[in-house]
């Protein structure tokens, strides 16, 4: 795929998760089929540039062409700014935030809440594009402040019209979080008011899925976020459905405890082992959701101190799913009688 002057290996992309697409998922997410992966988003105010976590999240050691960071923010300056910062320190994609519907993030009028002053919209989207010349600019945005109003017709003319180079649209409202199901029909009218690259986000959870909503909505792509959660290898499973109409087997366990293994030690190193060990449970207990006995085993996982124990513990829940079946079985895949 053709994406903001660069060549994809597909039209698979990470949506940006707070707390969730630091380097070390978004390399994993890479190596396992995904053609671009969305940083975490970085604030627009400079204050917090020396911070340890904006430091993290703007560091790109190592990660694999192209580098998209999404900044997020209400001051067309300030956002500017942030653009300029980011594009010096290495980012080859910039990714501007009109999509989190968190309140923390809304109740400064970023993120969502920009959708209710498309005025306000179009000189963000112009000044960030002027600062960065040779950088291109994405947007990420939702159908709409709320069911009432649907306007991401409205703010996808401006983004072509501002400059931008590709959009991505989440198929709820603002007011919708995440609530309820994704609607496509707003993302296939947009695409046939624009030019420019559309990508299709929300509830793609299967191959199939990403398929159906490809299909119907005419989008360019398509963009998985919580479903990668713990399975980061749906992009290699979606990228081979989209490719030859099949299903991949599951994966063997083997395989994925040497993913798990991998992706740890890249967190441990990440943050140092101490806030490494807490960021890791989350990222274990997506690995384990679902798998045969996993439940009593994340209760246990979250009270592990140190690296050492973390690890032997995952070695020993692997160890014994590996004893039952060579590939990952999933609890609603199992006969009702064995599952109860």
């Amino acid at each position: 795929m053709q994406y903001a002057g660069f060549t994809l290996r597909n039209n698979l992309f990470v949506a940006p998760m707070a707390g969730v697409t630091d380097r070390p998922f978004r390399q994993l997410c890479k190596k396992l089929g995904a053609g671009v992966a969305v940083s975490e988003m970085v604030t627009s105010n400079s204050l917090l540039y020396g911070s340890a976590k904006t430091r993290r999240r703007a560091n790109h050691e190592g990660e694999v062409d192209p580098i998209s960071v999404q900044i997020a923010g209400a001051d067309p300056q300030m956002m500017a700014d942030a653009a300029r910062y980011n594009a010096d320190n290495g980012a080859q994609i910039i990714d501007i935030n009109m999509g989190c519907p968190a309140k923390k993030v809304c109740n400064v009028m970023a993120g969502s809440a920009l959708m209710q002053d498309e005025p306000l919209v179009a000189r963000i989207l112009e000044a960030v594009v002027a600062a960065v010349p040779d950088t291109p600019v994405t947007l990420k945005f939702r159908t709409g402040w709320n069911r009432q109003h649907r306007n991401a017709p409205a703010v996808a003319r401006i983004a072509e019209e501002s400059g931008i180079r590709a959009i991505a649209i989440h198929g709820r409202t603002r007011a919708d979080q995440y609530m309820g199901e994704a609607e496509y029909d707003t993302i296939a009218h947009v695409k046939t008011l624009v030019k420019i690259p559309v990508i299709a986000n929300g509830d793609i959870t299967s191959p199939e899925k990403a398929k159906y909503v490809l299909d119907y909505t005419g989008a360019d792509g398509v963009m998985i976020g919580r479903a990668a959660q713990g399975r980061p290898w749906i992009f290699r499973e979606t990228e081979h459905y989209l490719a030859t109409g099949e299903l991949m087997p599951p994966p063997l366990v083997s395989e994925i405890l040497q993913v798990c293994r991998d992706h740890l030690a890249d967190l441990y190193a990440f943050y140092g082992e101490d806030t490494g060990v807490k960021v890791a449970r989350k990222h274990i207990s997506w690995y384990t959701k679902g798998l045969v006995g996993s439940a009593a085993f994340r209760r246990a996982m979250n009270q592990l101190p140190d690296v050492p124990s973390q690890l032997a513990a995952v070695e020993d829940f692997f160890g014994q799913l590996a004893q039952q079946d060579a590939r990952l079985r999933y609890e609603e895949e199992l006969p009702q009688e064995l599952a109860a």
